[in-house]
């Protein structure tokens, strides 16, 4: 979609207050789990969304604990942690391959090697409380793209540098299942692959979950909604 603008701190603080609103009218459970994904790249608005989370983890405001709320950064670069490690909630990384040549294909802004990247994270997660060293890798698998057993071996060495180099770590690998969007390339993986992906990292020792894909039978899961939109706009 391109970026049109980014949303203020009160933007961003609206959306929970109406989300809450709309849940105890409607008699729905209350939103305890705040993250910030696949809405543009959160070190773009890093004022925002710092003030943002302060707000969602105040005891006079919205008073989520600070491990319920999570920013999702793609790390344009290593001091992206340390910006966005300012704020009071729990880093996750969206890493989509461990091979340099392939994020670069998958994630084609990337500037630094995943190196540079990964030692980025951690300087910044060793610098923070012990309370708020989880971090979390999340991999979009795509069929016959990134979702093979060499890939798996890949990001687990990748991820246990970090699990090494931060003392009391706490890292968790989401894996997630590719939804279908019509892309002619990209489709989602066999369920198969997805376990053997995922047994490949608790093997090494990893905590490892596989997301439960929601929304997709009626377009609205995670890029859904946007490429629907642009594709009924361009007609």
């Amino acid at each position: 979609m391109g970026i049109l603008r980014s949303l203020s701190s009160d933007e961003i603080l609206a959306q929970m207050f109406f989300g809450r609103k709309i849940s105890r009218i409607q008699g729905l459970p209350d939103i305890t789990n705040i993250v910030f994904m696949g809405m543009g790249e959160p070190s773009d608005n890093a004022d925002a969304v710092i003030r943002a989370t302060k707000i969602l983890t105040t005891r006079e405001c919205f008073q989520l604990s600070s491990r319920k709320v999570t920013i999702s950064t793609v790390a344009p670069s290593p001091d992206s942690f340390r910006i966005m490690g300012k704020a009071p909630c729990v880093l996750a990384w969206s890493v989509h391959a461990a091979d340099d040549e392939l994020r670069k294909k998958l994630v084609p802004t990337t500037k630094y090697s995943m190196t540079e990247l990964r030692q980025g994270l951690i300087d910044t997660l060793n610098l923070r409380h012990s309370s708020l060293r989880t971090t979390m890798l999340e991999i979009t698998l795509i069929d016959k793209v990134n979702d093979g057993l060499d890939q798996a071996h890949e990001l687990a060495e990748f991820a246990k540098v970090i699990v090494d180099s931060v003392s009391g770590c706490k890292l968790i690998v989401n894996l997630i299942p590719f939804n279908d969007i019509g892309h002619l390339t990209y489709r989602k993986p066999s369920i198969d692959n997805v376990w053997a992906f995922q047994k490949v990292l608790m093997d090494a020792g990893l905590r490892a979950h596989v997301r439960t894909t929601r929304g997709d039978d009626e377009s609205a899961a995670c890029g859904q909604l946007s490429t629907k939109r642009k594709q009924q706009m361009s007609q």
